[in-house]
């Protein structure tokens, strides 16, 4: 005989990730995009359309509350830069990869990928990096 199991209370309220997590996470994407050499408008797509506005205030250190969908976009690139210094032990080649043509995209570069704006296609970069670093 089947018997249900004690369900768990869902806590959409409680944050995935810290107020001080996020703000640390935008911290080192904008220098993560300052080494992959990115422009304002690549930068902002990339953080799915992200504000001129916004983006400058998080420049100048004024980084404010990080919604679900942000965090999620950092928490991807933190990852997209732990695979790539995993598959590169001199971290320019592994900042210069991002540019580079790539069969696996078509012939297009991680960050030709990643600019669609959208969340998939951060995810497509990080899970191609994650396989291949696990091949």
């Amino acid at each position: 005989m089947l018997k249900e199991l004690p369900r768990t209370e869902a806590e959409p309220e409680a944050p995935r990730v810290t107020e001080a997590e996020a703000q640390a996470m935008v911290r080192a994407v904008l220098r993560l995009f300052e080494h992959w050499k990115l422009s304002d408008a690549e930068a902002r797509d990339i953080l799915g359309g992200l504000a001129a506005r916004t983006y400058a205030r998080w420049k100048a250190g004024e980084i404010g509350r990080i919604d679900r969908d942000l965090a999620t976009r950092l928490s991807l690139l933190m990852g997209i830069h732990k695979g790539l210094r995993y598959l590169f032990t001199d971290p320019e080649r592994g900042y210069a990869w991002v540019r580079k043509p790539n069969p696996a995209f078509g012939g297009q570069s991680a960050v030709a990928i990643m600019t669609a704006g959208d969340i998939f296609s951060l995810a497509r970069v990080r899970t191609w990096l994650d396989a291949t670093r696990g091949a």
